[in-house]
């Protein structure tokens, strides 16, 4: 048996190496990954301002959540997924509320969800970032970049931060609604997440 033992031995030798090897840049990467945050909902918060008519209407979403990992130290390796229930949009007036989930705006029965997903994170100053990503709405996605701010506060970090879109880009208000002199093209989304387990800045 010891005869037989010592040649299989020295033949799997070589195997275990390159297993070894192969698995040495996975276990790197792992290292590597962000830590992920939990977030807060009583605490964030998506809100959107339309003006029809020059006249400012600020609307929000009640339900949307949002898978954040991120090393403040190295936002390169970071990632955001954000979804958004756009059933939940609400202006607060039982006729714009009516009307916001028709087929026209935001085609809930056929889109419910909104998404953003990252595709580069990058430093841009004390508690900055700049934050690369696909954002669909309306079964339409385009690239944008969302500039964030990160402030903390005992275990807590609040992620806030302003884009503006055009509604027009994402079939929102298309039609008869096209007429940017009775709606503005220009969307401007207003985030802040509260999230816990972020590292320190």
């Amino acid at each position: 048996m010891q005869t037989l033992a010592r040649p299989l031995l020295r033949a799997a030798a070589p195997l275990a190496l390159a297993a070894a090897l192969l698995a040495a840049p996975w276990a790197a990467q792992a290292q590597n990954k962000a830590p992920a945050a939990q977030l807060v909902p009583a605490a964030s918060e998506i809100v959107f301002t339309t003006t029809p008519m020059g006249v400012p209407v600020e609307g929000r979403f009640g339900k949307f959540s949002a898978t954040v990992a991120l090393d403040p130290k190295k936002p390169e390796g970071g990632s955001v997924a954000l979804s958004i229930d756009t059933g939940s949009a609400r202006f607060g007036t039982p006729e714009l509320d009516g009307e916001v989930g028709k087929p026209v705006w935001l085609a809930v029965a056929k889109f419910p969800q909104a998404t953003f997903q990252s595709t580069r994170i990058s430093a841009a100053g004390a508690g900055r970032f700049q934050v690369a990503g696909k954002l669909t709405i309306k079964g339409t996605s385009q690239d944008v970049v969302v500039p964030v701010q990160v402030t903390q506060s005992g275990a807590t970090s609040t992620a806030t931060g302003t884009l503006k879109i055009k509604r027009l880009g994402f079939k929102v208000g298309d039609g008869e609604w096209a007429d940017t002199s009775m709606l503005a093209d220009d969307v401007q989304i207003r985030f802040k997440l509260a999230l816990t387990g972020l590292p320190p800045l």
